[in-house]
């Protein structure tokens, strides 16, 4: 391995160098919403552009509902179903884009808690990438919480991308 961060292999006779992957971790929250395509779209390209990896947490909230375990149970199996199904649309998505698979983690519980347990865990993890929402309700909560009251304790630099970007604005960004 050279100082260059470029491996270099002998093949038939000929040299041939590869780049070498970096340990850097684009996270990026997943759900349903709209936003998500850009903060997905920003991780991804960043990623490609800098070898680095993107990686998909899609937290599903703990269901309140526990007066029949088997229907909250029902409840919850449903949500991880759709949960499971918007992973694999969103990692699709990101293989398209960086020609890899991205790291994928479901967890259940409060999303900012969750988030600081596996940047915690990962420490590959570099950047947390969010979308905002551009409605009447602003950015989502999660991007108030995050990049908001608890951005100057937060580990990794918090990227917001605006909802409103188009694919060529996000890839002139990136």
């Amino acid at each position: 391995m050279s100082d260059s961060g470029k491996q270099t292999t002998q093949a038939s006779g000929a040299t041939k160098e590869t780049q070498h992957k970096s340990n850097r971790i684009f996270l990026v929250v997943v759900d349903a919403t709209e936003e998500v395509s850009v903060a997905l779209r920003f991780a991804s390209r960043r990623a490609a552009n800098t070898n680095g990896r993107v990686a998909l947490l899609y937290v599903m909230e703990p269901a309140d509902f526990q007066h029949w375990m088997a229907v909250g149970e029902k409840m919850r199996a449903e949500r991880r179903a759709e949960a499971e199904h918007t992973l694999q649309e969103l990692a699709a998505e990101v293989n398209a884009l960086t020609g890899e698979m991205p790291i994928i983690y479901l967890r259940e519980g409060k999303a900012s808690d969750l988030i600081a347990e596996l940047i915690e865990e990962e420490p590959d993890i570099s950047i947390l990438v969010l979308g905002a929402g551009t409605g009447k309700k602003g950015p989502g909560p999660l991007v108030s919480s995050l990049a908001g009251k608890l951005s100057g304790k937060f580990p990794i630099p918090i990227t917001v991308v605006p909802g409103n970007l188009s694919l060529d604005q996000i890839d002139a960004l990136t």
